[in-house]
C-alpha cells in the first residue's frame, strides 16, 4: 500500500511538475545515502540502552522476579 501511494504520488508529481519529479528522482539515491550513518548510530545508541536496562534489571531476574 505504501509502495502503491509512493508510485501515484511521483505520477502525479511527474504529470504537474516533471522537473521536480526528475530531481527527486536523481537527490533520492543521495538521501538515502546520507541517511546511512544516522541509522547506524540510532542502531548502536538502541543497543547500550538495552545493555544498560538489561544490567540494571540483573539482579531482579536473578532472585526471581517475573513481570506480569
Amino acid at each position: 500500500m505504501k509502495t502503491l501511494l509512493l508510485v501515484v504520488g511521483f505520477c502525479l508529481l511527474c504529470a504537474l511538475c516533471w522537473p521536480i519529479a526528475l530531481l527527486a528522482l536523481l537527490l533520492l539515491p543521495v538521501l538515502w545515502l546520507v541517511s546511512l550513518p544516522f541509522r547506524l548510530l540510532f542502531t548502536v545508541v538502541e543497543a547500550a540502552f538495552a545493555l544498560i536496562r538489561g544490567l540494571l534489571f540483573l539482579p531482579a531476574r536473578l532472585v526471581g522476579w517475573k513481570a506480569s
